[in-house]
């Protein structure tokens, strides 16, 4: 995605400007980007242009295109950063904008890390990112999707080679008119250096679009990086968020609040969650709603829309739309029933195995079962999605995680052709995954075009409970064997019973499966919905059991994935392990990870800054840890380590968490700030769904459809959080999910040292305390 101009297309752009198309192997496509009046397309990441500063003076500013939903997780201020130090651009000249949909930014990391959902029957020929096969099947979707924290892994190289080129068409404008070499030019603050002489990037910037850059792009010897002693909680920030001015003082804009000129507002119904269709609905009843435009109904919702979204809502609720079940419809008493036949009947297919401990465990040293109730994602920001039809295209400004996906579901819905879709992609407020679900892009296309006016579609909290897809619930039994000296587990065995939840959401995601049709592939083997499960301890004999079976709930992919569980049960039962052979849990921990040098780090580390004190009774501290990993090219792994210690107490028959220590090694850090961000944010993540986050289903409603039904952590239950990072030189890893992850096996483990008693359900306190 390099800047070339020999033999290559330049043309005018919108205004005049300059536009120069680059070649991407094994293929080329149009350039994505459009530049405006004065600007220059450098790059598919990249463009440049004028304006005029205080005193009349020019300043060059840098427009950055971002190819994934920002969801508050500062994506865009990575993608900018990394862009502007390779540059060498001055941090306060730098914006953002939403790259359009293009294969310029497919991701073939992810592509090849969902292989098993595109490539079922032959998974192993997709899975290695450097391979053709992911590029090709990322680049004909084209696979722009956030999700799996592969940003940094896809992109962070062809960000700095779009630096690279910019820093390398200055240099070399500096140094023609210096007579000097651009090699011996550098760049700082958006001006180019050689010994005394300066130029400013806006003084050059008019010629420089005239060179070719170096191919390949000569890169700074240091990616980019800060290190945590440098940069210590509380210090001043290199490169401050970008959307934190506008977010402070309220002119961030999000999904719900696009404003177009005779836009209408609508409100929608939909049937149980599962499988159901709109039976029948009075529609004269919504007639007496001062402001209704209208009333569109579809085969499994029903909407209303008005000049104002609480009349088109009181219209919904007034026509009582009713839904008749024609397929499984969510029940939280036959989930139960499934699980525990599933558990204790069902037939095991053997995901993974080093040895085999089945000799061992047939009369183990201890079983226990844990189970995990279905959870919300409860965003703050509920889902909408604007769309207009003008001149036989449809515009579709929406808050999505997947904006081809969107875009072929309001295709379809508005009997269009892909490429007569526009869409706009909007930040998101919150999405933990909720964002994967494009439905709205298809209800909103179906009520504008229906209509004929602009539409803006928001879903109600209730709504957005009903129709909203969960994590799925699953029960696991844990067998394990001692050494005959208790120093360590010699067998270990994982028996899974959960739906093949990461097939059945990819069904819906890639293929535009429909709820009730992706329903079906919920009894299948899914070794993507065990990841994690496999303990990364040296155990001589260990394997992971999936049980897969239908539940009649439809799952969906939730912040963490499959390790959000299997760490949960993995390190209780670790720990329940080490109370039986009376060993000190952390120890017992290190005694068994021979191998995992950064895993141990991190388990000594958060035991210094949490002054680990053992674990023993009544001490209400527990601990956990756990490790996430990522391929990329040429068989290289990327890993993320995370060790966490709960501070737990019990008063007046209430538990509260006091304290959440976590020290984190996601190897070299591109931004601190952003980076501390994600794991705290991750922190109380993980804190929400051990104590709440979830509900259970009667006849497909959920049984708490409010925020303040979930039981959720108020600001007052929050606990103090301390955060340590290694320093350390491996590749970076996204350390969004993974912050999540341990917090709840190490917050039960504080409880049974707190309480004496042993939760293995969550939330943590849905068996009472």
């Amino acid at each position: 995605m390099r800047l070339t101009r020999r033999g290559l297309l330049v043309g005018a752009g919108v205004g005049g400007a300059l536009l120069i198309a680059f070649p991407l192997i094994p293929r080329r496509h149009a350039v994505p980007l459009v530049a405006g009046k004065g600007e220059h397309v450098v790059d598919a990441f990249l463009k440049l242009g004028k304006v005029r500063g205080p005193g009349g003076k020019s300043d060059c500013i840098l427009t950055v295109a971002v190819p994934f939903c920002e969801m508050g997780q500062g994506i865009t201020t990575l993608v900018a950063q990394i862009v502007a130090q390779e540059a060498g651009a001055d941090w306060r000249k730098v914006a953002v904008e939403a790259a359009p949909i293009s294969p310029a930014y497919a991701d073939p990391v992810l592509s090849a890390k969902w292989a098993p959902l595109w490539m079922p029957a032959f998974a192993s020929l997709g899975d290695d990112p450097a391979g053709i096969l992911p590029r090709l099947h990322a680049e004909r979707g084209p696979m722009m999707i956030t999700a799996d924290g592969t940003a940094l892994a896809a992109f962070e190289t062809p960000l700095r080679e779009a630096g690279a080129a910019l820093r390398a068409l200055m240099a070399q404008a500096a140094a023609d008119k210096w007579g000097v070499g651009w090699e011996e030019c550098e760049t700082r603050n958006s001006v180019v250096i050689h010994g005394n002489k300066r130029l400013s990037f806006a003084e050059l910037l008019d010629s420089a679009v005239a060179y070719d850059p170096p191919d390949p792009p000569v890169l700074r010897a240091e990616p980019p990086r800060q290190r945590p002693g440098q940069f210590p909680e509380g210090f001043p920030a290199s490169h401050p968020r970008l959307d934190l001015p506008a977010k402070v003082d309220g002119s961030f804009n999000f999904a719900g609040d696009i404003r177009l000129p005779g836009m209408v507002f609508a409100a929608i119904a939909h049937g149980p969650q599962g499988s159901s269709l709109l039976s029948s609905y009075d529609k004269q009843a919504a007639a007496t709603v001062r402001g209704l435009v209208g009333v569109v109904r579809a085969k499994r919702w029903l909407a209303a829309a008005a000049t104002n979204w609480f009349a088109a809502d009181k219209a919904v609720r007034a026509m009582e739309p009713r839904f008749k079940a024609d397929g499984p419809i969510a029940d939280s008493e036959k989930v139960l029933l499934a699980l525990d036949k599933a558990l204790t009947r069902g037939e095991a297919t053997r995901i993974s195995a080093e040895g085999d401990p089945d000799a061992l465990l047939q009369k183990p040293a201890l079983s226990a079962r844990y189970d995990v109730e279905p959870a919300f994602h409860a965003p703050l920001e509920t889902a909408s999605a604007t769309a207009r039809m003008r001149q036989g295209k449809l515009e579709l400004w929406i808050a999505t995680q997947a904006p081809e996906r969107a875009r072929r579901a309001a295709a379809r819905a508005a009997n269009l052709p892909r490429h007569d879709v526009i869409v706009y992609p909007l930040h998101a407020g919150g999405s933990f995954d909720a964002r994967l679900d494009v439905r709205i892009a298809a209800e909103v296309a179906a009520i504008a075009t229906t209509l004929g006016k602009p539409v803006q579609l928001t879903c109600s909290r209730w709504q957005e409970s009903l129709a909203g897809i969960p994590r799925t619930p699953l029960s696991a039994q844990l067998d394990g064997a001692l050494s005959p000296d208790k120093s360590r587990v010699l067998g270990w065995r994982a028996k899974l019973a959960v739906p093949a939840t990461v097939r059945e959401s990819g069904a819906r995601l890639l293929d535009g499966w429909g709820v009730g049709n992706a329903l079906d592939l919920q009894d299948r083997a899914d070794p993507m919905a065990c990841e994690g499960a496999m303990p990364r301890y040296r155990i001589p004999e260990k394997a992971v059991d999936h049980v897969p079976l239908a539940l009649g709930l439809p799952t969906a992919r939730f912040r963490g994935q499959a390790h959000g569980y299997t760490a949960f049960f993995t390190e209780s039962f670790v720990d329940e392990m080490a109370h039986l052979a009376g060993r000190e849990p952390l120890s017992f921990r290190v005694g068994m990870l021979d191998g995992e040098p950064r895993l141990v780090a991190c388990l000594t580390g958060v035991a210094r800054l949490a002054q680990w004190g053992g674990g023993i009774e009544a001490s209400g501290q527990g601990i956990a840890c756990h490790r996430m990993d990522l391929a990329t090219a040429d068989d290289t792994v990327r890993s993320g380590h995370i060790a966490v210690v709960a501070t737990a107490r019990q008063e007046a028959g209430v538990v509260r968490v006091e304290r959440l220590s976590a020290f984190v090694d996601i190897g070299r850090i591109v931004n601190m700030d952003i980076a501390r961000q994600q794991i705290e944010g991750g922190l109380m993540f993980g804190l929400a769904h051990a104590v709440g986050g979830s509900s259970g289903y009667a006849k497909g409603r959920p049984l708490a459809g409010r925020l303040s039904q979930l039981g959720l952590p108020l600001l007052a239950d929050c606990p103090k959080v301390d955060i340590a990072f290694a320093d350390s030189n491996e590749q970076p890893f996204d350390p969004g999910e993974l912050g999540m992850v341990a917090v709840a096996p190490a917050v039960a483990n504080a409880l049974f040292s707190a309480t004496g008693a042993r939760f293995r359900r969550l939330p943590l306190i849905s068996e009472g305390l």
